[in-house]
């Protein structure tokens, strides 16, 4: 036996449970063929825990998150709590108290899914996003005065310090000269608007591209002109690299355009510490229960962690068997569409690996 790894697993809300169970049976089968252990503990961060305690998450929690090797997360988001509170008090604690500052996204089409751009194939639709997940809007800053007044006056600053932008643009320009593929780094920003946060990313982005990186080409795209070329001609894209704002909302397209939510994996990357790994999608609670939502996001995702972690074997060995059954097994991505059942497609996946 190899090395061991031990996994923080935080099932979450709705379906969330449901597509862990599924990941964690393929990453079992990937562990006991590549001859590596991992070892689980749960926490029950989520909505029920919320309703039941009042509690989101124990000042405890992320002290203890930090003495694992990585964390798989199902999904946050219950229906009887309002949405923000566990979204803010869950997943963008963890993101900024942990240093997740990359949110790691491929946008990639697998043989046998459909895609809704016309004419587009598995060959064109093969990219990565790289999205900056502890800045922006997202950190907070502002207020809110008069509030509930015809007066009243909101507030949010997009925030970025040259420090952030940086090791962003460092991990990105890295993974790129990783990937070896078309060896482009596009940046996508709004430098025509918004000139002063995006005037710091681009002149970071071909001061570090120039110095360091002479062997990636650069190119920048307006965040509009991004969209448009995702649904024109997404074979022009290798890796891109964004703001939290603008990520958030294009990997979100790129998702819709690899199949859907259903086999949208995503990482929240600290490269120096403890990272995170999901489904995109949400909790899905109208289907809790059911045996009908599709794990394929939740496997991949641990997919993802492993190849983080360094098992790329395993990691390919995943990937591969998940292409094996989009394009021979699954007649449909969408929940209760699929011919088989959640558990059923969890078993398809790990009998592959």
């Amino acid at each position: 036996m190899g090395k061991s790894y031990n996994i923080a697993v935080i099932p979450g809300d709705g379906t969330g449970p449901e597509v862990v169970r599924e990941a964690r049976k393929v990453l079992s089968a990937a562990a006991l063929k590549f001859g590596f252990g991992i070892s689980y503990h749960e926490f029950d961060f989520g909505g029920d825990r919320y309703l039941r305690t009042g509690e989101i998450l124990p000042d405890s929690a992320v002290g203890e998150l930090r003495k694992y090797d990585s964390i798989l997360l199902g999904a946050i988001g219950h229906p009887d709590v309002r949405p923000g509170i566990l979204e803010k008090g869950i997943l963008l604690r963890l993101r900024f108290e942990l240093d997740q500052y990359i949110n790691l996204r491929p946008v990639k089409l697998y043989p046998g899914v459909t895609t809704p751009l016309k004419n587009k194939g598995p060959e064109d639709i093969d990219y990565v996003v790289v999205r900056e997940n502890t800045g922006d809007v997202y950190t907070g800053s502002g207020g809110v005065i008069m509030k509930g007044t015809p007066d009243e006056v909101a507030i949010q600053n997009m925030v970025y310090t040259r420090f952030q932008v940086d090791r962003c643009l460092r991990y990105a320009f890295e993974y790129a000269r990783k990937r070896n593929r078309k060896k482009i780094l596009a940046l996508c920003g709004k430098t025509n608007v918004l000139t002063y946060v995006f005037d710091l990313w681009e002149r970071a982005f071909h001061e570090i591209g120039a110095s360091e990186y002479p062997d990636i080409k650069r190119e920048y795209y307006h965040v509009d002109a991004t969209c448009m070329w995702m649904v024109k001609n997404p074979e022009w894209f290798d890796v891109i690299v964004t703001g939290n704002m603008f990520g958030d909302i294009i990997t979100d397209l790129g998702a819709i355009t690899q199949g859907g939510m259903g086999i949208a994996a995503g990482g929240n990357i600290n490269p120096e510490g403890v990272s995170m790994f999901e489904p995109i999608g949400g909790s899905a609670p109208k289907y809790t229960g059911k045996n009908v939502i599709n794990p394929l996001a939740a496997i991949c995702s641990g997919g993802m962690m492993l190849e983080h972690l360094g098992e790329d074997k395993a990691a390919v060995a995943i990937e591969k068997a998940v292409m094996d059954i989009t394009a021979n097994k699954i007649r449909d991505l969408s929940a209760g569409k699929m011919g088989y059942g959640t558990a059923e497609v969890g078993d398809l996946v790990a009998e592959r690996v």
